[in-house]
């Protein structure tokens, strides 16, 4: 004899946890091009879906319209599923999504608290600038993402590129930063300063941020990306699990625009000769 579950018992299924941004049909045209077309991409906390393809593909465009550089002409952005506007790089912060650009935007000639509050500067009781509060937050901060930094009082234009990119990173994430935008975070570094760097972003990862990472650099995303966006001419050819797929599959999505299932072993072969 079956005995019916008692309702009262039955376990509700766990609520899914929106995505922490969802770029939803994003369109931006510069006059009568289409720099991006009907593109959907999102992002989970702690995650890192890394943005590729090549030169003209539309990714820095995308990515522009989540900091509020260049609003797209239509489509959505949800933040944790709530719809957001953002017209601006002061509204993109103050929702805590920070862009890292290659160039890092250091002040080169002062050291790494100047530059975490650089703008922001912290006072004493008598106005002054309270240079002891900033030193001891920014080594709090670096400490975490970077037990090896050492170089507090050294100013930036000094220090290596790894050490450099560690402070835009600390200054990003000790304003709150949930969402975090890195533009080719290991161009131009060493071997020994691109380890530096992955241990820096896994340790984001660990931490619930959300990272959107754009490199020209494949093997780059395989070492970091959860998912890989692929975009051509403007559009998405597709989101795919890193874990799934090829770096030769990629490559096929990024130069043919095919996914791995509509791929043949001959184009991939193709890929190099």
């Amino acid at each position: 004899m079956s005995i019916a579950p008692n309702p009262d018992l039955v376990a509700a299924p766990a609520a899914v946890e929106p995505p922490l941004v969802e770029m939803r049909d994003i369109c931006v045209a510069f006059g009568g091009v289409h720099a991006v077309q009907d593109v959907t991409v999102d992002l989970r906390a702690g995650e890192v879906v890394g943005l590729v393809g090549g030169n003209g593909a539309g990714k820095t465009t995308l990515i522009r319209t989540l900091s509020g550089a260049r609003p797209g002409d239509s489509g959505q952005i949800f933040l944790s599923g709530r719809p957001v506007s953002i017209p601006d790089p002061r509204t993109a912060k103050a929702l805590g999504i920070e862009t890292i650009y290659q160039n890092l935007a250091l002040a080169e000639n002062v050291d790494a608290s100047a530059n975490f509050y650089l703008g922001r500067e912290l006072k004493s009781r008598l106005g002054s600038l309270d240079d002891t509060a900033m030193e001891s937050a920014t080594r709090k901060v670096l400490g975490r993402l970077n037990p090896n930094f050492k170089n507090f009082k050294t100013p930036v234009v000094s220090l290596s590129g790894g050490q450099r990119q560690s402070i835009a990173i600390g200054r990003a994430i000790h304003f709150n930063a949930r969402i975090l935008i890195m533009d080719e975070p290991t161009a131009a570094l060493g071997p020994a300063e691109t380890v530096q760097v992955r241990e820096v972003i896994k340790q984001l990862k660990s931490e619930g941020i959300g990272i959107f990472l754009i490199s020209h650099d494949i093997h780059d995303v395989f070492d970091l990306a959860d998912r890989i966006s692929v975009m051509l001419h403007g559009k998405l050819v597709g989101t795919v699990n890193k874990s799934d797929v090829t770096t030769d599959e990629v490559l096929a999505m990024i130069i043919m625009g095919k996914m791995p299932g509509e791929v043949t072993q001959k184009e991939l072969a193709q890929l190099h000769s």
